[in-house]
């Protein structure tokens, strides 16, 4: 759950970034080194410019008779039979007489003439001098992307009630003679459909060519030789300023060349006339296919902890990068950032899971490892006692020929020995179940004097052995709730080390002081002590102090430790002071209450 949550967070992430102002930035610098990589350099084909550069400019001096310059060029453009003509010129202004009568004999002349219109930010339309405008077959504004770089065409533009189509579009459609029939998502221009949505302004991607590749024949040129107005037979002419003093329109393309207006324009005829169009992914593909992408890191992390779910892992990246080519391809225009990003974030938020998952295991195995071992130490260290004396008794009985009490007295031997081991086995199990949370504790309510006694009774003997004495205070009616037979091997634990850790003919003294809710039994020795340092490592699994290894005590350093999780799952706690050479005091805290007394007690 955790695992597809941090995936599913990841996807969204990137899809929420995909749309901001970055991503976008991103994702056209991405399109146009695709553009650049995968796009053909092939001539221009169905249009030619007649450009007005600087030498023309510098050849009329200045814009002074560019109308009559213009018109007989037009004349001699018409003579040579071009498909069509459009002028990216606002002709808003009037200019003389001689110059407009001069500029309207060319605009007369020229076959499916497209006249420009242009909508400055300041004002409305501006359209061509009626006069003009009467001359020509359709007007088309003259707008390109807004952006630094023109990727796309806006073939439509509007303000209030009027709207223009673009002077590409209206020249293709003079050239086709047919009308351009509206779809919600989609124009239709004869057997030509040009995907461009309403909501775009019918934005049309243009696919560039080689900039040297546009025929082109400067007004210059044209006026110093005529001949050169047969590169624009059967062609659709495109009139306007190259000029930069005059250019306010040029923008970058795709293909890193700066463009005026006019030649922008005559890209997107050909991007028409060829037929090719690049179209957007839609919303939906990009979500599915990121989707997808995250879906495919959660199948490749998961259950595969090794080197091979980071190799497809890397796999999956390429994948994601390879998308957007791979649809480009196949004239889709698929976003970068989106595949891109959702792949790395969620490959990174599932390994970076699954490395954490698997380090948890492995760190699990080895407190498994490490428990399997302390109970074997256990189990060889507590039990090595019972098991010599049924092994001792057994050899005894079946060696010699015993008298009937000595073979009874050695039976009832194995008999109590093998019962005592039986519960230290059932001990054990409790501790170990506790430990890593398969059971519960008992809830059981048991008196701590019975408890101690039992414990006491049978550490008396091996304190004997040391003709050691073990003195026991007052303990009264103190209660405790859980597990006896626990409680038991702790009280047991720390009396059977006062006896082991002290010299021979000492006295261990257990003694109780109830506090209010809270009892206090400790154990109290006069063995060799600790310091300081040992005393906060007395209860690590294994440790063994440097003085008990020393002085050739056996033990495992386990039962302290077990102790400390009795004691602990009782909700108490254990409390030690010690002083080298002068003894250990071990007290445990735990909750009590007192007796409740029962009818005949009362009595």
């Amino acid at each position: 759950m955790v695992y597809g949550g941090a995936i599913g967070l990841a996807l969204i992430v990137s899809l929420m970034a995909a749309w901001t102002p970055l991503a976008g930035t991103i994702d056209n610098a991405a399109y146009d080194w695709m553009f650049a990589l995968h796009e053909p350099r092939a001539a221009m084909t169905e249009t030619a410019l007649l450009a007005i550069d600087e030498a023309s400019l510098a050849g009329m001096r200045g814009r002074r008779n560019l109308r009559c310059a213009l018109g007989e060029a037009l004349e001699r453009v018409a003579a040579v039979g071009p498909r069509a003509v459009a002028i990216d010129l606002i002709l808003t202004e009037p200019g003389t007489d001689e110059e407009d009568a001069c500029l309207e004999r060319g605009l007369r002349v020229a076959p499916r003439l497209v006249l420009g219109a242009d909508i400055p930010q300041t004002r409305g339309w501006e359209f061509p001098l009626e006069r003009f405008a009467v001359q020509s077959k359709a007007v088309g504004h003259v707008h390109a992307d807004p952006d630094p770089v023109s990727r796309h065409l806006p073939l439509m533009k509007a303000q209030g009630r009027r709207r223009l189509w673009a002077m590409s579009l209206e020249a293709y459609r003079l050239v086709k003679g047919v009308a351009i029939v509206e779809t919600p998502r989609e124009l239709e221009v004869g057997e030509r459909v040009i995907p461009a949505l309403p909501e775009t302004a019918r934005a049309m991607r243009i696919r560039y060519r080689d900039g040297q590749s546009l025929p082109r024949v400067t007004l210059a040129e044209l006026r110093a030789d005529p001949e050169k107005a047969k590169r624009f037979t059967g062609r659709v002419v495109l009139v306007g300023f190259t000029a930069q003093s005059e250019v306010k329109d040029r923008l970058m393309t795709p293909l890193g060349d700066w463009m005026a207006g006019v030649e922008i324009h005559a890209h997107a005829y050909e991007t028409i006339a060829a037929g090719r169009f690049l179209t957007d992914a839609p919303n939906w593909v990009v979500v599915l296919v990121s989707l997808g992408i995250a879906l495919g890191a959660v199948w490749v992390f998961r259950g595969r902890p090794d080197w091979r779910a980071y190799a497809l892992g890397g796999v999956l990246l390429l994948v994601a990068h390879l998308t957007p080519h791979v649809a480009y391809r196949q004239d889709i225009v698929f976003p970068t950032f989106a595949p891109v990003s959702t792949a790395w974030l969620a490959v990174v938020t599932a390994a970076v899971y699954q490395y954490f998952v698997a380090r948890r295991q492995l760190q699990v195995a080895e407190t498994d490892r490490e428990r399997y071992k302390q109970a074997i130490h256990f189990v060889a260290h507590e039990m090595r006692t019972p098991l010599t004396a049924i092994q001792g008794s057994s050899e005894l009985m079946s060696r010699y020929s015993l008298n009937v009490d000595k073979q009874k007295q050695m039976a009832e031997m194995i008999n109590a020995e093998s019962k005592r081991l039986a519960r230290m086995i059932t001990t054990f199990l409790n501790i170990e179940r506790l430990s890593d949370g398969s059971t519960d504790l008992k809830r059981d309510p048991f008196g701590l004097e019975e408890a101690v006694a039992v414990c006491v009774e049978r550490a008396r003997v091996l304190a004997e052995r040391k003709r050691m004495r073990i003195e026991v205070g007052e303990i009264g009616s103190a209660m405790l709730t859980g597990d006896r037979e626990l409680m038991e091997y702790a009280i047991y634990n720390l009396l059977t080390n006062a006896v082991k850790y002290s010299p021979e003919e000492t006295v261990i003294t257990v003694n109780y002081e109830g506090r209010g809710a809270e009892g206090r039994l400790s154990v109290r020795d006069q063995g060799m002590g600790m310091d300081e340092k040992e005393l906060k490592s007395i209860f690590d699994k294994f440790y063994r102090t440097k003085r008990a290894e020393a002085a050739g005590i056996e033990g495992t350093g386990i039962g302290l430790s077990l102790v400390n999780e009795i004691v602990g799952h009782h909700q108490g706690r254990i409390e030690v002071t010690s002083e080298v050479g002068r003894g250990s005091c071990f007290t445990l805290v735990l909750p009590v209450t007192d007796r409740i007394p029962t009818t005949i007690e009362r009595a």
